[in-house]
């Protein structure tokens, strides 16, 4: 029963905040959405920067899990980093009303400057050692071209933040960005071969 309620609340807290922001988000608003007493959402998550952590981070273990299902049976680097970068854009439609909590909960982000940063830092560095991983796999594979791994991984990174950011918080309304990021994306570190 109590585990039903931690996850309503959990839930609530990310639709709460992917709307109004951390700084807007009060203990209240989560409790009430999830139809619960005030006092539950503190028993469980002690404040509200805990509850905004909590939130974020299980959100992107969540994709991680989905981004690992989607990219273990490819077969070359190249075609497991489009994998990835397919299930991370189709994850945020798929959770369109949650998904602003990992971009306000971002590094990349300064909507909480008191948030702990290295925190935040180390799990979004998850889905980056993902790019890794696929980058070195692709080198190797003659797939991807021999680029230097950690810095394409963050730029890789950043070009899908980017298409991101521009979908859910600019008025720009531009037709296939994700599947042009996407594509981007490949045709800049694929070889030929493999595309």
């Amino acid at each position: 029963m109590s585990i039903g309620k931690k996850e309503k609340i959990l839930r609530a807290a990310q639709e709460i905040f992917a709307r109004c922001g951390y700084a807007g988000t009060t203990m209240k608003m989560v409790a009430e959405q999830a139809g619960v007493a005030s006092g539950l959402v503190f028993h469980y998550f002690e404040s509200k920067e805990n509850l905004f952590m909590v939130a974020g981070s299980e959100l992107i273990d969540t994709m991680i899990t989905e981004l690992r299902a989607k990219t273990d049976n490819c077969k070359s680097g190249c075609d497991a980093l489009g994998a990835f970068i397919g299930a991370y854009l189709d994850f945020t439609v798929e959770n369109e009303k949650t998904f602003p909590t990992i971009i306000r909960c971002s590094p990349f982000s300064d909507d909480n400057p008191d948030l702990d940063r290295d925190k935040i830092g180390a799990k979004f560095r998850e889905l980056i050692d993902m790019i890794e991983e696929f980058l070195r796999r692709g080198v190797e594979d003659g797939s991807l071209k021999n680029l230097p791994v950690t810095q394409t991984a963050f730029m890789v990174y950043g070009s899908i933040v980017g298409a991101v950011r521009t979908r859910f918080l600019t008025p720009y309304k531009v037709a296939e960005l994700y599947e042009e990021a996407r594509l981007f994306i490949l045709r800049s570190v694929c070889t030929p071969e493999a595309l």
